[in-house]
């Protein structure tokens, strides 16, 4: 089974990206509770990040850095994972979904870590 090209994640990350702006806006001006704004910026924040991880992966690609292709699922499947449980929680869900919020995070670091991994591929070619 192939992988999604090149031009997926950069299309899922900007999706990504969109509802991070998005979600961000919406408890800037629309939501009252302290504490569901402070999720909500929360996920948006690290949304919004990953996002741009996953940018950075496409250019390691780029670049020669082959590996680097792994780092996006990470990534945006945390950002689904972390954003989403703190975005239900904030419209409601039950608070023991905090619980698996945490999940999202350890994608995050295992994505960082694979493109730190990844990084040492690019300009094989370059003796520098």
């Amino acid at each position: 089974m192939r992988g999604l090209a090149r031009r997926d994640w950069l299309t899922l990350a900007a999706l990504n990206g969109f509802s991070a702006i998005a979600m961000g806006a919406f408890a800037a001006h629309a939501v009252k509770d302290p504490r569901a704004v402070e999720w909500i910026r929360t996920g948006a924040q690290y949304a919004f990040w990953h996002t741009m991880a996953t940018f950075a992966s496409a250019a390691m690609m780029g670049m020669g850095a082959a590996r680097a292709r792994f780092a996006p699922a990470f990534f945006l499947t945390g950002s689904v994972i972390f954003a989403g449980t703190l975005y239900a929680m904030a419209f409601g869900a039950p608070r023991w979904l905090g619980a698996v919020t945490p999940i999202g995070g350890v994608l995050f670091l295992i994505g960082w870590a694979w493109l730190a991994v990844s990084a040492r591929d690019v300009d094989r070619t370059d003796p520098r």
